[in-house]
């Protein structure tokens, strides 16, 4: 009896020290899965982030290079009615100071008649 409780105790032994070297092999390979799983976790979030800042980054460029554009339309716009009311202020003085002429031509041509038919009729 003695023997086979002594074998009994080895076997026990034996079978609990295979079962718990393979549970911490597993409670390693866990451990570095979840430290691997983080790992990769983490990266992934750096490189969101770095993609995000990118993203703003290029959004506020082209942000800033349409309101310069828009800036830069206004001002050539303004300038294209300053000089359209410039000419058009041109045009009207032109126009006026031909009419003035025309007007002071044929005043001038009516007193030549009217001067004309004095001479005549003395």
């Amino acid at each position: 009896m003695k023997k086979s409780l002594l074998s009994m105790a080895l076997v026990m032994a034996l079978g609990l020290s295979f079962t718990s070297c393979r549970d911490t092999k597993k409670a390693d390979s866990v451990e570095d899965a979840v430290e691997n799983a983080t790992e990769a976790a983490g990266n992934a979030i750096e490189e969101a982030a770095e993609a995000t800042g990118d993203a703003v980054e290029g959004a506020v460029d082209a942000a800033g290079d349409a309101v310069d554009s828009a800036v830069d339309a206004a001002g050539d716009a303004v300038d294209n009615v300053v000089n359209a009311a410039g000419d058009a202020v041109d045009s009207a003085v032109d126009a006026a100071g031909d009419a003035v002429d025309n007007a002071a031509n044929s005043a001038s041509d009516a007193l030549k008649k009217e001067a004309d038919k004095i001479k005549i009729n003395n």
